[in-house]
């Protein structure tokens, strides 16, 4: 007989304890996953500019006119050089020494790190006060570090009282690597921080918004991890846009995710005691909201894939991949976080064990902010939606003054810039196009056809054409053929010829990023058009992205509707619901879009927006902006299914109302970090996407739809069975 101090364990007790360890296990082996995939991701976050790209021509459409010359121009140059364009301003004329020691710098300028040897002559203004050189920028040469060096270098060498400027392709495109250059760092560093204030604020707590901070910040490595992989092997398109947009993305989306885990998480503990029966519950609760929440932004945005627009279609793969990070770390690293910590994740105030308060609360509390919109809302149901319907349209005529049809490249950039000013110079002493010109590739045999198109244009100051024998690299063309370039009775250059095809430049009277060289290369495509001649260049590169944005916005619009649309019906089993969703919401973003364009116009005084701002917004707020429609709609159908209608949605919103607000605050901060980083386009996405999540979560979700779905009662729910058998 076995003494009692070896007898053997009961099985309940064996079972317990093997319960217990895998309780442990489970989440300690899922946050391990975790640490590993962050571990692996977060490296990367300094090293996104080896495999993104900014240059506007690699998102067009290979069919695009600017496409096809852009692949032309390496086989005529054999260079994958950017043009930078070296401005030396005078006050007055400059003097024989002072050109001289101008020449002398720009011979020396391939000195520089990252400068080609293949820098053309310096050419001097008719009024003698001003210089212009090409200056080509190696292609695999970090471009802001060389546009610096070299910037740095001229101005040593210039003479006193000469002004230097580095404008042309390569000062814009060192202009927008600058303005991205705070991504990995500032931006991220605002925006987790804004999240950070917001949830102490909100939970006063110290612990809980770590966590919830931990979780997105992990989602947002591992989506990196994947994503910088993808570009690597260029499965994927990015740029520094794209990747400014995936990060605040995944903050604001995992930490909406993750707060409507813990509200549910709070609620369950007040009616159970165990930690881990409450993560399942809350578990239970949310999956479904989370993953059709989720799923509606990941539909929305892989609506993207149908653009024209590279720099679109490739946001679509890239952003989804980031919403899927979210919802993944959502549903499993925050569960594991909060069954570990339990209620001490809440410290300093803890939710108490209280079912005896909660079922006498019937589950819907009875006091404070919520809880009164909801009474006022039982009394006066039909003139809250009428009225703020009114309100919300009358915001929306202000769309009328949105200006989004694109802004010239020297725009592109807030505040000061180097790049912005050389033009201005530029264009006060020589042709505004020069540097920038007009590329057209035509059969040598139609070449001298195409020259005279061009000189008979206004737009145009002076045609050349690419000539490999020319000292210079190219050569005039005019109508009565190609000029010599040398001493007196050297013979004229041959052009170089490649497939039976020759490059001619224009160079346009007018700056290449306005209106009038715009308008200029638009009428030259239509005449050269019938000698076959494709006209590619910087303008050119404009007028095809501006374009394409515009066919995008046009077709995605309406499909983003229907997608989203039909998973709200198959989630809410319901057609009319959806539809009223769906019909609010828009209202939502149209109030957005013209309280920006007001605002954008009147206070920002900015000079317009490109075509694709109004997708973009389009896209984000009407995809993230149903999200808290679906959080407090699901929550609505769950209630009413148990106590009719009305009061489901009054307990609804009751219940959601904190957690939903919470939700908002923290994506329209998020997003209200973009405007950190100096670039138009961000700058208007940002105070349009959390404008508008504002709008949608203290108007939108808290007065409209709660109101409007009380007034309709179960007819809402039309033709559900909960319409048929339900109550109002």
């Amino acid at each position: 007989m076995s003494s009692p101090e070896h007898a053997p364990i009961p099985p309940t007790r064996e079972r317990t304890r093997r319960h217990s360890w895998v309780r442990v296990l489970i989440p300690v082996a899922l946050i391990l996953v975790w640490l590993v995939g962050a571990g692996l991701g977060g490296p990367l976050f300094g090293k996104v500019d080896e495999v993104s790209s900014n240059d506007q021509t690699s998102y067009l459409p290979e069919s695009a006119d600017a496409t096809q010359v852009q692949k032309l121009l390496g086989e005529f140059n054999d260079s994958d050089a950017i043009p930078a364009i070296a401005v030396f301003v005078a006050d007055d004329e400059l003097s024989e020494s002072d050109l001289q020691a101008i020449t002398d710098a720009v011979a020396d300028s391939p000195d520089v790190e990252g400068v080609s040897p293949d820098v053309s002559p310096a050419l001097t203004s008719e009024d003698g006060q001003a210089v212009q050189a090409f200056i080509p920028i190696e292609g695999d040469a970090e471009l802001a570090d060389a546009i610096e060096a070299l910037g740095t270098q001229l101005r040593d060498a210039a003479p006193d009282g000469v002004t230097v400027y580095i404008t042309g392709p390569a000062g814009f495109s060192a202009d927008l690597v600058a303005g991205f250059a705070g991504i990995d760092g500032l931006l991220l560093g605002v925006a987790l921080l804004a999240v950070l204030v917001i949830l102490v604020l909100v939970y006063r707590s110290f612990l809980l918004p770590l966590v919830v901070l931990s979780t997105s910040l992990f989602a947002l490595c591992v989506a990196l991890l994947v994503v910088w992989w993808l570009a690597k092997f260029e499965v994927l398109l990015l740029s520094g846009q794209t990747q400014g947009i995936l990060f605040i993305l995944v903050i604001g989306a995992a930490t909406d995710y993750a707060l409507l885990f813990v509200a549910r998480f709070r609620e369950e503990l007040r009616v159970v005691q165990d930690k881990g029966t409450a993560v399942l519950a809350a578990w239970k609760g949310s999956f479904e909201p989370i993953v059709a929440s989720g799923g509606t932004v990941i539909a929305g945005l892989l609506c993207l894939l149908l653009s024209d627009l590279k720099s679109n279609s490739t946001l679509g793969p890239v952003a989804a991949i980031g919403i899927v990070f979210a919802m993944l770390a959502a549903l499993t690293l925050l569960p594991a976080l909060l069954l570990l910590f339990g209620r001490a994740v809440f410290w300093p105030r803890r939710p108490k064990f209280e079912p005896a308060v909660v079922a006498e609360e019937h589950g819907m509390r009875t006091t404070g902010l919520w809880a009164r919109l909801a009474g006022l809302i039982t009394k006066r149901p039909r003139i809250i939606w009428i009225v703020t319907t009114l309100v919300l349209l009358a915001g929306a005529a202000g769309v009328l003054q949105l200006n989004a049809v694109g802004v010239p490249q020297s725009d592109l950039v807030l505040g000061a810039s180097e790049a912005r000013d050389g033009q201005v110079a530029l264009g006060e002493h020589f042709p505004g196009g020069s540097g920038s010109p007009v590329y057209v590739v035509v059969a040598e045999d139609r070449m001298q056809d195409a020259v005279d198109v061009l000189l008979a244009d206004d737009g145009i100051d002076g045609v050349s054409v690419t000539a490999s024998d020319s000292p210079s690299g190219s050569a005039p063309v005019t109508e009565d053929g190609i000029t010599a370039v040398g001493p007196p009775g050297t013979p004229a250059p041959e052009p170089t010829v490649v497939d039976g095809e020759v490059l001619l430049q224009g160079t346009l009277t007018d700056a290449a990023d306005s209106d009038a060289a715009a308008a200029t290369v638009r009428d030259l495509r239509t005449q050269l058009d019938e000698v076959d001649a494709v006209v590619g260049g910087v303008t050119a590169t404009a007028i095809d992205t501006n374009d394409a944005s515009i066919h995008d916005r046009n077709l995605i619009i309406p499909v983003v509707l229907v997608v989203i649309m039909l998973i709200l019906m198959m989630l809410l089993r319901s057609i009319l619901a959806p539809v009223l969703l769906i019909l609010t919401t828009v209202l939502s973003f149209g109030t957005a879009m013209g309280v920006s364009a007001l605002v954008f116009n009147g206070v920002f005084d900015f000079p317009g927006a490109d075509p694709a701002v109004p997708l973009y917004g389009f896209v984000f707020l009407v995809a993230l902006g149903i999200d808290y429609n679906i959080f407090l709609m699901t929550r609505v159908r769950e209630e009413s299914l148990e106590h009719g209608t009305r009061e489901g949605v009054l307990r609804g919103l009751s219940i959601t109302g904190g957690v939903i607000t919470s939700a908002g605050l923290v994506l329209a901060a998020t997003f209200a970090a973009l405007s950190v980083i100096p670039i138009l386009f961000l700058a208007q996405l940002a105070f349009i996407v959390a404008f508008g999540v504002l709008l949608d979560t203290f108007v939108v979700r808290s007065l409209l739809v709660p109101a409007l779905a009380y007034d309709l009662g179960r007819v809402i729910w039309w033709p559900s069975k909960l319409w048929r058998s339900g109550r109002d």
